[in-house]
């Protein structure tokens, strides 16, 4: 793990910064592919992405305000400008851009969001390789064989071993990513469906991981913020999961 990775000149390459980048690219070209694949407007997808990308960060930057809005009111530019992100108003945000984009464009929008949600969780995992660079996101001290110890300079405590809750995040959202592109390219494919599955299998994943992190962040009540938000989401992805299934079932009949 290392903050820096290497420097050119006056231009220092960061470890997390170029795992998000690697993380959009792979999901830029991933989107573009299985597009093409589909017979959907690849160009489109481009321009959705962009959107996606702004617009989510924006979201996961004021949903990081809103949690930390006391020290907000405190000191507005320690909290706007610092690194704090938080992913769940990204996705909430993210899918809201793909919607009225969509609408927009008269495009479909559970087949572009289908390929959204799975560009979403390899770019997800890319960035959790680089919280494990940076040593953010970290997780409880541990006495197990998976402790990972942390040098100075880190975010996370130095010297002690921690549960790399990176790490098994990054392995989750990859074999999210796998199943979302079984998904999509399932001869049975239902529109929808991997959105639904991408939503509960985020949330319950995510409420599973907070569980062993230690780093600082929001709470509501005994769960952290995104534990809470995690039920939402997955109820969410429960309810859009029986809608799906229930219109299929109903289309199947009529035909």
């Amino acid at each position: 793990m290392a903050i820096d990775l290497f420097s050119i000149g006056k231009l220092t390459i960061h470890g997390y910064g170029l795992m998000i980048a690697l993380g959009f690219l792979f999901a830029l070209i991933y989107g573009t592919i299985q597009c093409k694949k589909k017979g959907l407007d690849d160009d489109f997808f481009f321009n959705l992405a962009m959107f996606v990308l702004v617009f989510g960060w924006l979201g996961g930057k004021v949903m990081f305000i809103i949690v930390e809005f006391k020290k907000f009111l405190i000191s507005p530019m320690s909290v706007i400008g610092s690194q704090g992100f938080v992913v769940y108003g990204g996705i909430i945000s993210g899918i809201a851009t793909v919607y009225v984009y969509c609408r927009i464009k008269k495009k479909n929008f559970f087949e572009y969001i289908d390929v959204i949600a799975a560009a979403v969780a390899i770019n997800q995992a890319f960035g959790r390789i680089g919280c494990f660079l940076a040593g953010c996101c970290y997780g409880r001290e541990t006495d197990s064989w998976v402790g990972v110890v942390f040098p100075q300079g880190c975010m996370a405590p130095a010297g002690v071993k921690l549960i790399p809750t990176q790490l098994f995040s990054a392995a989750f959202d990859i074999g999210m990513f796998v199943v979302l592109c079984i998904l999509i390219n399932s001869r049975k494919y239902i529109k929808g469906i991997p959105t639904s599955v991408y939503l509960i299998g985020y949330a319950v994943g995510r409420a599973i991981i907070e569980c062993f992190r230690s780093d600082e962040r929001g709470s509501v009540g005994m769960l952290s913020t995104s534990q809470f938000i995690s039920i939402f989401i997955c109820i969410a992805g429960i309810i859009l999961l029986c809608f799906i299934l229930n219109n299929n079932k109903k289309r199947m009949n009529n035909d």
